[in-house]
């Protein structure tokens, strides 16, 4: 953009009408006094100049006003759209960041937010887009901008440019990108008239910002601007309070994208980049990436031999390899019987059912688009299942039942089928055919609590048992102004949501809410594990329903002689095996747990003639349970050594003359080497108790 954009646009002046003063309530719960119109800058530096010097951005709160619309109930059509993110005004009730400079109008509460504050990240990426957008403009002026928004990764920035980038440009940009920094332009927060706005964006040829300015204001409103130098681009902030402040940033890459996702529209170039605070935490940030990469479960799938995706099969599809099945029926297994010991009833439903059963149970209407499409057979249309919920209905109907049978709960490790397009897929972690651990609960009203609760208390055990010791837990409800999205009533959905609360409250779980994420059907506990690089997944889910049985006339005789409702509970705690095992390969790198191997001691005979005895020690060991395998080819001791090392298995026996002699077998253990010679009954004893106490050490 051209310096000409300067023209007629002066900084907003802090007004002083009305009330001359405001109060400023501070974290630590007390209230100041300052002048209308003060910023948060002058409260930090009436408090202390290096605090002022520290501070990133501020956190605020009208103190004596109520949101006018709660934030989590904008528009989802705009909330959650980057262009929104970046041009729309939130509420000014609602608690919100501003720059250090923005004038303090209303009495608030007020967080000054430094560097080491996750929510300062995302508002120096932002500042660090438009530094981009800036060293653009200044190598190529002919560039038009899109958006530029930070992400949870770092940033990008659209641009149009008939000529390409090249890798040489990214460079220069990057370099320009320095010089920016270098100058420390404060960013300055602007306002213009709208239409003054929208003719000297149509009157440049830059069509997309005329295109945000002309959708997300109206007219007669004030248009939002930052400059930073010559550089003014549409946007509400916050940034950050200089381009100083950008202190390590990188480019990464480039990509095309059609403006507004339309091919018959121009094609953009994005280009991302990341920026943080440090070079420090930079240099952490690419190191991780490169552990990541490392990690991915796609890699190491083909690398351990557990698993594969067939192209000739199709996409999606997961064929379980010897090695990848063992470890997959171990975690069957303990979940099988881990479920009959919580009372649970297994029961198996069949993969395609009746059209007609999808639309008693609402999955026809409200789910039909990530169902496959239906099968014309002889007698009706049947459809692949996409989940267990109506099967486990089904057998729960086939008898009459009292409230002494109640509460029932039937488990499966059922496979179902849901559509998911050829781009969204992504090895274990997205795919079109998986296993899903349902659980359904039939309960009386009374009881429910106390079920939601024991589910919520096996998924933990379900964690921790894998190895997660660390978990986050968000509730998720509906949108009562989206009520056509859900079924049930306004006071069922209260009733539900109260009984989640109460039993996160009761076990005294921190949670998160968020509107108009829950099931169709009623809300939901999201449990997200948190694996050994911090990352989060979202994998056990605990759900009330209240519909189903309603659709279905579930009923029961209660204590009184008549017939009643029962509610139900959904339950996945691995969310879905495959899903499950992917995380489980990424978490641990591969190198499973002792009783999660799929190899779990590798035996090594020093020469032909020690053959015999490691023949001897696999039989004791298989006769004890445990997965082993003998490397009897005729290669060198070390070689084999480095073989069953790179499989990541556990533990190594290497076996010669003096192990033969005395019953013993030379120790190798994953991450610990050599661990000198040990009778064959003490090695047995110690392992055999890491195997039954699950245990994730060696």
């Amino acid at each position: 953009m051209d310096s000409s954009f300067d023209a007629g646009i002066a900084e907003i002046e802090p007004s002083h009408s009305g009330l001359a003063s405001i109060q400023v309530k501070l974290p630590d719960g007390s209230v100041r006094e300052f002048p209308r119109g003060s910023t948060a800058f002058d409260v930090a530096n009436s408090i202390s100049p290096r605090l002022a010097a520290a501070s990133v951005v501020a956190k605020i709160k009208a103190l004596h006003r109520a949101a006018s619309t709660p934030a989590a109930e904008l528009d989802k059509d705009v909330e959650e759209t980057a262009e929104a993110e970046m041009y729309v005004d939130h509420d000014t009730a609602v608690e919100r960041l501003v720059d250090l400079h923005a004038p303090l109008e209303e009495d608030v509460e007020l967080q000054l937010l430094r560097e080491n504050d996750a929510e300062s990240l995302k508002v120096v990426r932002h500042s660090a887009a438009h530094v981009m957008a800036t060293a653009v403009l200044e190598l190529f002026p002919e560039t038009k901008l899109g958006h530029g928004p930070a992400t949870d990764a770092g940033f990008f920035y659209d641009f149009y440019r008939p000529t390409p980038f090249t890798p040489d440009d990214l460079k220069a940009i990057e370099a320009k990108m320095a010089e920016v920094v270098a100058r420390d332009q404060r960013f300055l927060h602007e306002f213009e008239d709208r239409e003054e706005a929208v003719s000297k964006f149509r009157d440049t040829g830059d069509f997309m910002k005329l295109h945000f300015v002309e959708r997300f204001t109206k007219p007669g409103e004030m248009v939002s601007l930052y400059r930073n130098g010559h550089f003014t681009d549409f946007c509400r902030g916050p940034h950050v309070p200089t381009t100083g402040r950008v202190k390590a940033f990188k480019v990464l890459s480039l990509a095309g994208a059609y403006w507004l996702g339309d091919e018959k529209n121009p094609q953009l170039q994005r280009i991302y980049g990341t920026a943080f605070f440090s070079q420090k935490e930079m240099d952490a940030h690419f190191a991780r990436l490169e552990e990541m990469a490392k990690r991915d479960h796609r890699l190491l799938g083909k690398q351990l031999d557990l698993f594969s995706i067939q192209e000739v099969a199709g996409a999606g599809l997961i064929f379980w390899h010897p090695k990848g099945a063992i470890i997959r029926k171990t975690m069957e297994d303990w979940m099988r019987e881990e479920c009959l010991r919580r009372g649970y009833s297994m029961v198996y439903t069949p993969h395609v059912m009746r059209r007609e059963l999808w639309r008693i149970s609402g999955h026809e209407g409200h789910y039909a688009q990530n169902m496959y499409t239906p099968m014309e057979l002889d007698d009706a249309e049947y459809r692949l299942k996409p989940m267990n919920c109506p099967g486990h209905i089904l057998i729960y109907k086939n008898s009459p039942k009292s409230y002494r049978d109640l509460p029932v709960r039937y488990a499966e490790l059922g496979n179902v089928y849901r559509y998911e397009r050829s781009g969204t897929m992504h090895g274990l972690l997205r795919v079109r055919g998986f296993t899903q651990d349902d659980a359904h609960i039939f309960c009386t009203p009374e009881q429910v609590e106390d079920e939601m609760a024991g589910c919520v208390e096996f998924a933990e055990v379900v964690l921790k048992t894998f190895g997660f010791q660390e978990f986050k837990v968000e509730l998720s409800t509906w949108d009562p102004k989206d009520s056509k999205s859900y079924d049930g009533t306004a006071e069922q959905w209260q009733m539900a949501t109260l009984a989640i609360e109460s039993v996160l409250q009761r076990k005294q779980i921190p949670y998160k809410t968020f509107l108009g994420e829950g099931a169709f059907y009623g809300p939901k506990i999201d449990i997200k594990l948190v694996d050994v690089l911090g990352r989060l997944w979202q994998l056990s889910t605990v759900q009330f329903d209240f519909n189903l049985p309603a659709r279905f006339d579930l009923e029961y005789v209660g204590e009184d002689g008549e017939r009643h409702q029962p509610v139900m509970v959904h339950r996945a705690l691995f969310g879905s095996v495959e899903r499950f095992f992917g995380v489980l390969i990424e978490h641990y790198a591969g190198a499973f747990p002792l009783w999660l191997a799929p190899v779990q001691i590798g035996l090594v005979p020093i020469s032909e003639r020690h053959r015999e005895y490691a023949e001897k020690i696999q039989q004791q060991l298989q006769k004890h349970g445990f997965r082993v395998e003998l490397d009897g080819r005729n290669e060198k001791m070390n070689a084999k050594i480095r073989d069953f090392t790179l499989q990541k298995v556990p533990y190594v026996l290497v076996m010669g003359d003096k192990e033969a002699e005395s019953n013993a077998v030379s120790v190798r253990a994953r991450g610990k080497g050599d661990q000198g010679s040990v009778g064959f009954e003490e090695f047995l004893t110690r392992i055999q108790g890491l195997l039954e106490s699950r245990s994730m050490e060696l």
